[in-house]
């Protein structure tokens, strides 16, 4: 059995979703109960929890190392920018897909965050059936298709 079967049989995936937009982290989680595809998403509202979380500090300790992190870029207290920076310098993070998950169309963002090596960019459309569509892709490809990196 592949790692892709582990995941999509033997647990749910495990996602982390950055993003301080409570309107479209409401959007993402209906989306993902929608897709119906095993998942757990676990949230977080900026970059500097995001790398808490990664890293396992204060009330995250106990939190599992997801299998995706879903990244905003626009943020408070820590950028998207900024936290692909340091997830790609640390050696016990740079193999955890990341990605990002924004309202950008920005040439200059799509262009930086695939230098600092993001998996894929997806923008976020404002129709709701869209990005219901959007996400049921993601769960696809990244739960059934690719073949993650162990734990």
């Amino acid at each position: 059995m592949n790692m892709t079967e582990r995941v999509a049989r033997s647990r749910p995936a495990e996602i982390l979703l950055v993003e301080d937009n409570e309107d479209d982290v409401l959007l993402t989680r209906e989306s993902f109960n929608i897709a119906k595809f095993a998942v757990k998403l676990h949230h977080v509202e900026n970059g500097k929890e995001c790398m808490a979380f990664l890293r396992k500090e204060g009330k995250y300790a106990d939190m599992p190392m997801p299998d995706l992190v879903l990244l905003d870029l626009n943020m408070p207290v820590m950028s998207g920018h900024e936290v692909l920076r340091q997830i790609v310098k640390d050696e016990n993070l740079q193999h955890l897909p990341v990605v990002i998950l924004t309202t950008s169309e920005s040439d200059q963002d799509v262009l930086a965050m695939y230098k600092l090596r993001c998996s894929s960019y997806i923008t976020k459309p404002v129709d709701f059936d869209k990005f219901q569509t959007i996400i049921s892709h993601l769960n696809m490809y990244w739960f059934t298709v690719v073949v993650l990196p162990p734990k």
